[in-house]
């Protein structure tokens, strides 16, 4: 199926979802993300942001409200166009293994789009370049670190080459060093390979180099806009939903408490030169 031509990757309006009959958890969701975005959904335990995403990937069906991607709505007679168009990246890499080694991993998905066995190998080489595993072809992905696993599971995933990739939690069980690289490699996804990367964290630095944020809160969408005017102008909705600032904005704050000419930020570089100049 041909992908229409929109602005939007994707549009939620008034999507409402339980769990439970006749109780609804999700209320009257709606937000918009733009192709080619770097967006994170936050919130804490139980506030809505995992079950929006599985609602993204296909894994739960909304009981009312529209779900549409790239302008076409999403219903259960086009769910493969769904999962054609959005890849997802899993807390636990290990839920995604399939094959031996990493090279059977990652083949494994175009076998199931039976891709012909001549042109997987260049596929296969090319993602294993953009997040620099080529090394670790022959390994078996179950002895890998962390960091690696995770790595080989993205590879897994821009194999199939979908539009949107989400992330679910894909750094909470990493080390600092091999989240950093993931974090890293999120925003390569997005600047060099024209890909909409959304992101479901807990991890509030995080968010600074998002283009947008959406903060939910007991399974309503609270707050959405750049992250700078979320959690700098909308300080009282973030301390109803109970999450902490980045370390960078609360240093700020803590800051401009002692001197007024010092303003809040997320941005280190900003952060150091106000403090630069009132050290002159």
């Amino acid at each position: 199926m041909q992908r229409p031509t929109s602005k939007n990757a994707i549009k939620f309006s008034k999507i409402c979802f339980g769990y439970e009959p006749n109780k609804v958890f999700l209320q009257d969701v709606s937000f918009e993300i733009k192709e080619n975005e770097y967006v994170c959904i936050v919130g804490h335990n139980g506030s809505g942001k995992s079950t929006v995403s599985k609602i993204l990937n296909g894994l739960l069906k909304p009981w009312s409200g529209q779900f549409t991607l790239f302008g076409e709505l999403i219903t259960k007679d086009n769910i493969d166009y769904l999962r054609n168009n959005i890849g997802v990246i899993f807390q636990n890499p290990d839920n995604q293994f399939i094959g031996l080694s990493v090279e059977d991993d990652i083949a494994f998905g175009l076998e199931n789009k039976q891709v012909e066995p001549t042109e997987m190998w260049p596929i296969i080489k090319n993602v294993t370049k953009i997040v620099g595993i080529s090394h670790l072809l022959d390994f078996d992905s179950q002895l890998l670190s962390g960091g690696q696993k995770q790595h080989v599971a993205i590879a897994s995933v821009l194999a199939l080459d979908p539009k949107i990739i989400v992330f679910d939690e894909a750094t909470s069980m990493l080390d600092p060093k091999s989240t950093i690289e993931l974090k890293q490699l999120m925003l390569e996804l997005k600047n060099k390979f024209k890909k909409t990367v959304i992101s479901i964290t807990h991890d509030m630095d995080e968010i600074i180099k998002a283009d947008k944020v959406l903060v939910m809160n007991s399974g309503k969408l609270v707050a959405s806009g750049k992250p700078q005017d979320v959690f700098v102008k909308q300080q009282d909705v973030i301390k109803k939903s109970a999450l902490n600032a980045p370390f960078v904005l609360e240093l700020s704050q803590l800051l401009s408490e002692r001197n007024k000419n010092i303003k809040p930020t997320m941005n280190l570089d900003v952060l150091i030169k106000q403090v630069s100049h009132e050290c002159k």
